[in-house]
Parts: C-alpha cells; sequence; structure tokens
C-alpha cells in the first residue's frame, strides 16, 4: 500500500536534489564579469564553450525567480541577485531592433545567431514575467515596466506566428500547409505564467488561450489514441515520416500543460481534463520501452524506423516531463494506475540520472580529459541528460547547447510540491503497489 510516510521521504530527497542542483548552477554558471549564465558546463563545473544561449537564459531566470517566489528556502538575496545578472544580461543584449531575439549570443553579448523560430522569444517572456513577481515587493515601477515589456514581446510572438514570413520563413509549392504542436503549448504555457504576474488578470489573452486549446486538440487522435507532433490544418492524418512523428515527452508535457489551464481556468471542463489524461496516458503507454525501460524519444505512428538517429535514446527532459505529467494526473484523479506510472518513470530516472554518489555513474573520458580525471570523477550533483538505449551515461556534459537549468529543477521543484501536498492532506487512495 502506498504509504505517506514514504511519500513525505521522497519530497525530501527530491528537495535535496533540487538544493544540488541549484548550488552546481550557482557556482559555476553566473558570469560575474559579462553577465548573463554560461550553458555548457563540464561535470567538474568547467566551461567548455563561452556562447549563451538566449532561450537557457531566460529558462535560467525564469527557473531561479520562479523558486525565490514559490519556496521560502530559496528567498535569498543570492537568488535574487543571480536572477537580476541574467535579467539584465537579456535585457541588454538578447534584442533586436525589430522586436526579435536572438539565439545565441558571445561571451560578452555580441550577437551570434538569430532562428526563423519564436521559443528564444517565449522564455525571454517567461523570465520577465516570473523577475517582475520577484522584485513586486521592493522595486513596483521595474515590476511594471519589466510586465510590460514582457507582453509587448508575447504580442510581437503572436504577430510571428500569425505571419512567420516576419521571422524569415518561406512558403514553398511542394510544401503541405500543417500545424506544429511546439507552438500552441508553448504559448498557452506562456500565457499562463504571464497571469502570474503583478498587475495581470485571469483572463489575460483570453482569446489567444482558446485558440491554443483548440489547435491543441487538432494534434490528439482519439481514434488511434495518439498525440502527433505534426498534423494537417484540419488536424487531419498525414502519412509521411513527419507526419508519423510521435514524442511521448512532449506530448506528455502538453497533456499536463492543458491539465493545469483547465483546473485554474476551466475547472469545469470535463472533457479538456480527459483530453489532457489521455494525451499523457497513451504516450506514456507508446513511448516505455518494454525491453530496458524508460521513454524512447522519437516513435514512427505507423512503426517504421523513426528518421532521428537519436529516436532510441533516453533523455533527461522527456522523463522530468513524465514525473510531472504522472503526478499531476493522479493528484487530479486519485487513480492508483496514475500512481504507479509515476514510481515506474521515478524510479527507473532517479536511478539512472542523477550524477550522485549513491549512482556511482562511471563515464568514459576522452583522452584529451585526463589531466582532470579526478575531478571529472567526482559526482557533480546534478543530472546527465543523454542515456543511451539501455540507461548508459553517453554525454558526460551537465549544461548543453539544449541542457540548461530547467527541465530538471522545474521536475524536483513541482512534483515535491505536490508529493508534499498529498501526504499531508487525507485525500490520498489506498491501492495496493505491484
Amino acid at each position: 500500500m502506498v504509504d505517506r510516510e514514504w511519500v513525505l521521504e521522497l519530497a525530501v530527497e527530491l528537495e535535496k536534489q533540487l538544493e544540488n542542483v541549484v548550488q552546481f548552477w550557482l557556482t559555476h554558471t553566473i558570469d560575474h564579469n559579462n553577465g548573463g549564465f554560461y550553458n555548457n558546463v563540464d561535470r567538474d563545473g568547467t566551461i567548455y564553450d563561452t556562447t549563451k544561449n538566449t532561450w537557457l537564459q531566460g529558462r535560467q531566470v525564469w527557473m531561479l525567480a520562479r523558486l525565490y517566489n514559490d519556496r521560502t528556502e530559496y528567498q535569498k538575496p543570492e537568488i535574487l541577485e543571480a536572477c537580476r545578472i541574467g535579467m539584465d544580461f537579456l535585457r541588454k543584449h538578447a534584442c533586436t531592433d525589430d522586436g526579435r531575439v536572438f539565439f545565441s549570443l558571445t561571451e560578452d553579448g555580441k550577437p551570434i545567431k538569430l532562428q526563423r523560430k519564436i521559443f528564444s522569444e517565449c522564455f525571454y517572456v517567461m523570465a520577465l514575467s516570473e523577475f517582475s513577481l520577484a522584485i513586486n515587493n521592493t522595486d513596483s515601477a521595474e515590476t511594471e515596466k519589466c510586465f510590460q515589456e514582457a507582453c509587448s514581446m508575447f504580442e510581437n510572438i503572436c504577430r510571428f506566428v500569425k505571419n512567420p514570413s516576419l521571422i524569415g520563413k518561406e512558403n514553398f509549392s511542394g510544401q503541405l500547409p500543417s500545424r506544429q504542436l511546439n507552438v500552441p503549448m508553448i504559448l498557452l504555457n506562456v500565457i499562463c505564467e504571464l497571469r502570474r504576474a503583478p498587475g495581470a488578470t485571469k483572463h489575460l489573452y483570453e482569446d489567444i488561450a482558446n485558440t491554443c486549446v483548440n489547435d491543441i486538440l487538432f494534434h490528439v487522435h482519439i481514434d488511434k489514441k495518439a498525440v502527433l507532433e505534426t498534423v494537417g490544418m484540419n488536424g487531419e492524418f498525414i502519412d509521411s515520416m513527419e507526419g508519423r512523428v510521435m514524442n511521448p515527452g512532449h506530448a506528455i508535457e502538453a497533456g499536463w500543460f492543458l491539465l493545469e489551464f483547465t483546473k485554474q481556468y476551466q475547472p469545469e471542463n470535463n472533457y479538456l481534463k480527459t483530453i489532457a489524461l489521455n494525451m499523457m496516458a497513451w504516450s506514456f503507454d507508446a513511448g516505455w520501452d518494454p525491453v530496458n525501460g524508460g521513454l524512447f524519444y522519437f516513435l514512427d505512428f505507423s512503426g517504421y524506423s523513426p528518421p532521428a538517429l537519436e529516436w532510441d535514446m533516453k533523455l533527461w527532459w522527456v522523463h522530468n516531463e513524465a514525473m510531472v505529467g504522472m503526478l499531476l494526473a493522479y493528484e487530479e484523479t486519485k487513480d492508483g494506475i496514475w500512481w504507479k506510472q509515476f514510481s515506474k518513470v521515478a524510479d527507473w530516472a532517479l536511478s539512472r540520472f542523477p550524477d550522485t554518489k549513491e549512482n556511482a555513474l562511471k563515464v568514459e573520458m576522452p583522452h584529451a580529459a585526463s589531466d582532470r580525471r579526478d575531478s571529472l570523477n567526482a559526482p557533480s550533483g546534478e543530472w546527465f541528460g543523454y542515456l543511451a538505449r539501455d540507461g548508459t551515461v553517453t554525454h558526460r556534459c551537465i549544461g548543453a547547447p539544449y541542457k540548461g537549468f530547467f527541465h530538471v529543477p522545474r521536475c524536483l521543484h513541482k512534483c515535491a510540491s505536490v508529493l508534499r501536498t498529498l501526504a499531508e492532506s487525507n485525500n490520498m487512495t489506498s491501492f495496493q503497489m505491484d
């Protein structure tokens, strides 16, 4: 049977991991000379590339500010100062004259790359919004300025989505009109974040939020029990390599975004709650590796070989999203199947990804790193990001161009918070664990 003391112990363990993760990034990544954060960090804290990816800068500001705002143990001057260092760097260097956000910058803030995507802009908005909440009690004028900047950038994003040529996307005659899941799900998430800001209302950007929800539903194929990354303009199935792609972690993340939005803003909408739960259930079942455990990165709906060479790798963020999604689904339904799924993915992930003494992971190092062999053998306290299909570590780095201070701490923070709520309530169901 599920034991409340065990649930509380797990919450404490996740909070301890969160503390270690925060300490790693505070110790090794803050650039006190130029501002911002270093993203590319080896296991021992060595910076192996000084390029600063703006979406990771935005994510780190947002995550630090979220911890500062949500958890009393992180309401410390050094946390707020780290937020400010990152936010000041972004506001000074990240934006173009025409309302875009560069994808990457040099160490001292010179632009390197501008993508034909909206995600750097989205995380810039999230950083401004959460930072505005963090400074609300000490600087109301700056709080309002940050919120207005966030809304202005969000409205730019909406223009870019409506007219992709503004960000350099071209339409060619042979292209099949299609929809991508990543756009409505991130926009819905950004709106929810903006609504947390001081002075925002629960109806902020309501029409856009409702459109995002409807656009997400295009990707949910009830007849196939599948969530597809790319569909036709009316949600139709596209029988091509692109149209058959399933990304279990992404679909689960979209599912819990939709579930949280519905619980907060449309609590009586049981249809949307059911859709959100189905998105997570179908994706978890399809993505679980029956031989080695863990969740695959990509799948082909029809069973063909996925085009991505890394399709069968086990990535940190996929398992972070699954842990969050399964636990939020249990909190909502109190159905024991969700607890079992949470336990299944948490047990697998927590025994493989965390770089701890308990896991005693040994990572083969290239000859060039032999002068740092002792320090590189010491656990970082963070999580490795990339595992092979069998669960062995493939990449020693802790921070990389696509792995920053975001998915791991968000997962640990959300899961620990929900576990504490469950353990301290009298609303947990009893069921037999396998």
